[in-house]
């Protein structure tokens, strides 16, 4: 492809420069990036204004390191860049976030044309729903692309995950990666940073799914009416193509408002519940390495078992199989590939070294997700002997939303009869501080807690602390490898924690 070429498909309020061919002796492009550092000789680079930096700072640095031309959304920086070098190609944009979508998917040959997209929004649940509904299609023989939050797969190999929606460059570059290894699927977590920012523009997703709507975020969106309004973008065509297929939950408030404006917007709903929507589980039965429940549907009815734990992640199956069946998927082939369905790494994740008393590792950090945690918890005591205690281990994240701090303390007292407060990510801020904003929350349910804010020694606390039959929850980080502090990076993983800690005490076994 040649700067021509490019310019043709991107929306552009100003064309100025060389246009023709060869390009400052390049010929074709090499690429298209948006941040200078990785420019190389031949690249487009994307000078945009961001949230945290503008990219118009560093046009300079992106043209001595080879960029053939820019692409910027500053008129300021496109005129000074005339002036200091005549005839150099530039395009001037109103959006430029939308022009890295235009300009990437141009350069990569459009892979968006040829995979089906499957986008999953939510406060929770979207890490498991992806992977299931991946999983799922990979079930039907298809190839896919998977973006999420722990990690990316593309055709089968398996990737560490960036961002949990990256920006349109990035994602662009791994569907193209994906066409080229046989992928006719593409199944992404979509952020409400992402929704908002513009990261996911250029992609027409077929079947959106929505999962819930619980308080989060709130540092970003400052109040739970502008996060919603981020989340339905995905669904109301106001910035994004209509998708084909709503997958809505019929639990959820927000997911019931989201029907009536999906239907508006021109889209096909489906609905999914417990005990209620088009694809719903009744008779729901909880057992200790999974649930068992009555499937029924449009296309029919079936006796089901899934090794995924608790209320939460029927939900999530639930979403995933009403997904699927909208790409396509014969009900008969979705149903015989659930019982096969693995759990997600930091999602109810059990820690086994022969203890006489259960250990998991779950990513809830909302106040939401760690109150449906406990509950699990309790219902999974309820079929256990009797005295079982539910023991937790939380932190909130610094230099996030300081409001649902007491609200995670209240949560995990009012659904544990232990609880160790601790560090979770406290980046730039004290740790005792974002302990402070916890324990109100932690005393108002008159629950006996520590507070223990090394994270290392607080998972140390309750396991030395747990007895026979007891349930240890470690929430918080789930899949994530470190802790982030104020100066620096450490390698952190509560699993491993967790299993060297009943190594200690004398269990053997393995995870």
């Amino acid at each position: 492809m040649i700067w021509k070429e490019l310019v043709e498909q991107v929306s552009a309020l100003e064309v100025a420069g060389d246009s023709g061919e060869p390009l400052r002796g390049i010929e074709p492009l090499r690429g298209i990036e948006y941040d200078s550092r990785p420019v190389r000789p031949g690249a487009v680079f994307v000078a945009m204004a961001g949230g945290s930096t503008d990219g118009n700072r560093y046009i300079d640095q992106a043209i001595e390191a080879g960029a053939a031309g820019v692409i910027t959304d500053s008129r300021e920086a496109m005129h000074r860049l005339i002036s200091a070098r005549p005839g150099f190609p530039v395009l001037l944009v109103q959006h430029g976030r939308r022009a890295l979508a235009e300009a990437s998917a141009a350069f990569f040959q459009h892979p968006e044309r040829r995979l089906a997209a499957t986008g999953v929004t939510g406060t929770n649940g979207k890490t498991t729903t992806t992977y299931l509904t991946a999983s799922l299609l990979n079930a039907m023989g298809r190839k896919t692309v998977l973006v999420g939050t722990i990690e990316y797969r593309i055709a089968g190999e398996v990737r560490p995950s960036i961002h949990t929606t990256p920006e349109s460059r990035d994602l662009f570059a791994l569907m193209a990666e994906g066409v080229g290894r046989g992928a006719t699927e593409f199944v992404a977590e979509v952020s409400s940073h992402a929704l908002d920012q513009g990261r996911v523009l250029g992609i027409p997703f077929d079947v959106a799914v929505f999962t819930n709507l619980t308080r989060d975020h709130l540092d970003y969106h400052r109040t739970l009416e502008n996060y919603f309004a981020a989340k339905r973008l995905l669904f109301d065509g106001a910035r994004y193509p209509t998708p084909r297929v709503a997958v809505l939950n019929a639990n959820d408030a927000s997911g019931v408002e989201l029907a009536g404006i999906s239907r508006q917007a021109g889209s096909e709903v489906r609905t999914y519940g417990i005990g209620q929507g088009d694809w719903r589980a009744d008779n729901v039965s909880l057992l200790p390495g999974g649930a068992a429940f009555q499937l029924h549907t449009p296309e029919g009815s079936a006796t089901v078992s899934s090794r995924l734990a608790g209320e939460v992640n029927i939900l999530n199956l639930l979403a995933a199989c009403c997904a699927t069946h909208a790409r396509g998927a014969a009900f008969a082939d979705i149903v015989a590939a659930i019982p096969h369905l693995a759990a997600v790494p930091g999602r109810f994740q059990p820690v086994d070294a022969g203890q006489p008393f259960t250990v998991i590792v779950d990513y809830a950090h909302t106040d939401d997700a760690l109150r449906n945690l406990t509950t699990l918890a309790r219902k999974m005591q309820e079929g256990a002997a009797a005295g079982g205690r539910v023991i937790t281990v939380f932190g909130c994240g610094g230099d996030r939303d300081r409001t649902k701090r007491p609200k995670m303390g209240e949560a995990a007292g009012q659904g544990s009869d232990l609880v160790v407060a601790t560090s979770d990510n406290p980046r730039s801020e004290d740790p005792l501080a974002i302990l402070a904003d916890i324990e109100p929350g932690l005393k108002s349910t008159g629950v006996r807690y520590f507070v223990e804010p090394d994270r290392a020694l607080a998972i140390r606390l309750a396991l030395h602390s747990a007895r026979p039959h007891d349930i240890v929850l470690i929430a918080g980080k789930g899949h994530e490898k470190e802790q982030i502090l104020a100066d620096r990076k450490v390698a952190f993983d509560d699993a491993e924690i967790a299993l060297s800690t009943l190594r200690e005490l004398g269990y053997g076994g393995v995870q």
